[in-house]
């Protein structure tokens, strides 16, 4: 089991690295699922929703950052819905590819990244765990993000596509 899958239960409180961010150079101006902790100051963002906000139900506004907590199974799910329907923004995905909602959202996106090697994710006392057995993929909607992933894979954070019923390149 991946070490994200082997604290299911426990905890979905595992950061992004700060070198992800440096790679897409970018600034967010909202993250909809920040952990609210000073260790994860290097998310460079304006404005952020921690858990007692509860970013589901918020309204979102600009470019924006989600690391959703991937939690229970398809608990993903109304966190893609909500990214799709804001339009502007990159999501942070485990790569499941052959998951139903993968399948779904996915197409659903303008630019895809596929991230290598696997992220090494933060813990709550700011230490890289091991690397997980599941892989990452950031996807984009909106001219913002795609120019994010761009550079992200300019700076070999991974590979990226277009999904066709998006027009790919």
């Amino acid at each position: 089991m991946a070490l994200h899958e082997q604290s299911m239960g426990k905890t979905d409180e595992w950061f992004t690295p700060p070198y992800i961010f440096d790679d897409l150079g970018c600034m967010f101006d909202l993250d909809v699922a920040h952990p609210g902790l000073q260790q994860c100051s290097w998310v460079p963002v304006k404005r952020f929703f921690i858990k007692k906000d509860n970013g589901l139900i918020q309204s979102w506004n600009g470019f924006v950052w989600m690391n959703p907590p991937f939690g229970p199974r398809n608990g993903i799910v109304p966190w893609l819905e909500k990214f799709v329907q804001h339009g502007n923004g990159i999501a942070l995905t485990p790569d499941r590819t052959s998951a139903p909602w993968w399948q779904e959202y996915s197409r659903k996106m303008d630019q895809i990244l596929f991230v290598s090697p696997k992220i090494r994710f933060i813990d709550v006392n700011g230490n890289p765990g091991r690397s997980p057995a599941q892989g990452t993929t950031l996807m984009a909607l909106g001219e913002n993000g795609c120019l994010a992933l761009r550079n992200a894979e300019w700076n070999n954070l991974g590979v990226m596509f277009a999904p066709s019923s998006k027009g790919a390149w």
